[in-house]
């Protein structure tokens, strides 16, 4: 085990980032490519200006992880495999942060020598899954933005040799757990697990007689509560979320966080800290669910919550639409008027300096809104001091003269590819047992199924495991499967592929990778295989095109949801304001509500899932079973008749 001081790596989505985290003396920066990034609506590099920026920031003995944390199509796996190989040659990260197990497998065959790094989208959320992830190689884990302190000590606690724990300290939270949200790719293709998230949780929804943006979720900010982390073996750094953040936020953030890690002792510094973060421009903070004994609900709807730094309100006086700046402006900020929703919406750049309590007029435009009401925030500034320590660096920095060739590289061929034997099989997925039990049944593993059935119709029962096993759960869902293996059963589905460590002897028993795996190419249906998985059901967020181009290069029968209620989001949280079981409205007319599902919350729209009609099509695919999902909606919440097709025809963006 080790107990090194953590290092404060730093987000950087654009070169004027990057740079303000050398300028603070972050000890290392993340950042992406313009390709493969769960970031993509940050800037984000070229090869070329990549291999610049990490060359010079070694000199500096910083450290350089790439992100390549997206979801992989298998249409993509080539393009993906060249990519590393370029990373490789040229760039020489200190490390890969990974989601998709197929990067695992796409990365060894590139002869990548770096360390691999978890993401948070993996999942990855007890202990036991971290033997796992030693044995193939994986040096760190970025922990769940979820946990408390005592989870986080008991799975550092629990971390083999070798293996190192990212915590993220900062930055924006989603609604849903990381890996577990789907609900910007079901309303229109743009999928958060692509870095395409165009962020439904933030908008407004009607509830009863209010409207209010009941999901959208504060900034983490763990500020002097730090120091309950200095003490816990194996975390190895300390995360700031913001890789869409502008250079001001980056240098806050890291230099508040610094002084918290190296004299968080010392009031003069602690207050310092403090003022950094206070004025990093995020939104309003939060600890979140860090103190078991006092937490926070971060979809609080006190304040606003658009990103920037909420600074006053619009009024309206002689037809002209104001506001008194509750902090001091300087010349060139960057203000947003109200939400992204919200007709109106502008973003504006400050001509000139005003004092707090100024009064400032806003432009008029040519197309006329009622701007009265309206939020304003504060969203990014370049001082002239870190100005000047930009420039200074950026004079350092040699651009790349030449533009990187693409590398050659070939997947591996497959020695094995499945070929159904017989017809399409059913596996109907029930929360609890219903009240016939078939071979093609599956249900949720709890203590009340399991004890409530008989080991015979036990034996061949699918039990279904939840889709997040968080920490404080562990030993619950370990009693769960030796008593269900005790009891003769042999057919399991794991929802995440690291689930597959909670079992001695996975290879002896007939375990499915399911919908929750997001498994999307056949590197990590490989994966999967070699895990000890007998068969995968493939992500359910793909396109026809995506969907067909699977089974005829897949090592292992291949399942696809048919039919079902399939939740926008999985959260450890609801809403303050809103009932679990009743209906909330988005403006569009879309509806949604609210299910307690084990140790979580499951949002869910009012129609289904449904590629029925698209059955024949995926038969002959070669596609070896359909999954039905029979979770049913509550009473009073009438399901709309509408296509359920998600990304079948508008493709996965």
């Amino acid at each position: 085990m080790t107990n090194k001081k953590p290092i404060i790596l730093a987000p950087a989505g654009c070169k004027a980032s990057f740079f303000a985290a050398l300028a603070a003396d972050a000890d290392g920066i993340y950042c992406g490519l313009k390709e493969f990034s769960a970031r993509m609506k940050a800037d984000n590099f070229t090869l070329e200006e990549l291999a610049s920026l990490a060359n010079f920031a070694r000199e500096k003995e910083k450290k350089i992880f790439i992100a390549i944390n997206s979801l992989l199509k298998e249409s993509e796996t080539e393009y993906a495999g060249k990519i590393i190989q370029a990373l490789k040659k040229h760039i020489k990260p200190d490390a890969l942060i990974i989601q998709d197990a197929g990067f695992i497998r796409l990365a060894k065959q590139a002869g990548f020598l770096g360390e691999i790094h978890l993401s948070t989208l993996a999942n990855v959320s007890f202990a036991e899954a971290l033997k796992t992830v030693k044995n193939l190689g994986i040096k760190t884990v970025v922990l769940p933005r979820e946990f408390d302190v005592d989870e986080i000590k008991s799975i550092a606690n629990a971390a083999p040799s070798g293996v190192d724990l990212e915590i993220f300290i900062h930055g924006a939270l989603c609604y849903g757990v990381s890996g577990r949200c789907y609900w910007s790719s079901f309303l229109g293709g743009k999928s958060g697990l692509r870095g395409m998230c165009v962020q439904p949780c933030r908008r407004f929804y009607n509830y009863e007689e209010e409207k209010e943006r009941f999901f959208s979720c504060k900034d983490l900010c763990l500020d002097f509560l730090t120091k309950v982390l200095l003490p816990i073996k194996n975390i190895s750094a300390w995360k700031i979320e913001g890789r869409k953040k502008g250079p001001h936020y980056v240098y806050n953030t890291v230099k508040g966080y610094k002084l918290l890690r190296d004299y968080g002792t010392d009031n003069l510094a602690k207050k310092e800290a403090f003022n950094l973060l206070t004025h990093a421009l995020g939104r309003q903070r939060t600890h979140y669910n860090f103190l078991p004994q006092r937490k926070f609900n971060p979809t609080d709807l006190e304040g606003d919550t658009a990103s920037g730094m909420l600074i006053g309100k619009i009024k309206k006086q002689s037809g002209k639409f104001f506001f008194n700046s509750e902090e001091a402006l300087l010349k060139r900020d960057i203000l947003r008027i109200g939400y992204e929703d919200q007709k109106g919406h502008r973003v504006l750049k400050i001509k000139r300096n005003i004092p707090k309590r100024g009064r400032f007029y806003i432009p008029p435009e040519k197309e006329l809104y009622n701007l009265n009401g309206f939020s304003v925030f504060l969203i990014d500034r370049m001082e002239t001091e870190l100005e000047d320590k930009i420039e200074k660096l950026r004079l350092q920095l040699k651009e790349p003269s030449v533009k990187i060739a693409e590398p050659y590289f070939k997947r591996n061929k497959l020695s094995y590819v499945y070929k159904r034997k017989t017809p399409v099989k059913n596996l109907y997925i029930y929360e609890n047992i219903p009240n016939t039990i078939l071979p093609d049944t599956a249900t949720n593993l709890t203590y009340k199924n399991l004890t409530g059935i008989s080991d015979k119709k036990a034996s061949f029962i699918y039990w279904n495991l939840p889709c997040i096993i968080w920490r404080a759960n562990e030993e619950d869902i370990k009693k769960n499967i030796n008593a269900a293996v005790k009891k003769g059963c042999r057919n399991f589905i794991i929802n995440s592929l690291w689930q597959i460590s909670l079992f001695k002897n996975p290879k002896q028993l007939n375990i499915i990778a399911g919908v929750f795996c997001n498994i999307a190419n056949i590197d990590a249906v490989i994966f999967a295989r070699d895990l000890g998985v007998k068969k995968v059901v493939i992500s359910p967020e793909l396109s026809k095109d995506d969907y067909l181009n699977m089974p005829n290069k897949s090592p292992l029968p291949l399942g696809i949801v048919t039919n079902g209620l399939f939740p926008l989001s999985v959260s450890r949280v609801i809403p303050n304001d809103i009932e679990e079981n009743t209906l909330f409205t988005s403006p569009k007319g879309e509806g949604g509500f609210i299910k307690k599902s084990g140790y979580d919350y499951k949002v869910y729209p009012d129609w289904k899932l449904d590629l029925s009609d698209k059955k024949t099509t995926l038969e002959k695919a070669g596609y070896d079973f359909f999954v039905h999902l029979k979770d049913a909606a509550p009473e009073g919440v009438n399901m709309k008749k509408r296509a359920g097709l998600w990304n079948w025809n508008v493709g996965l963006q």
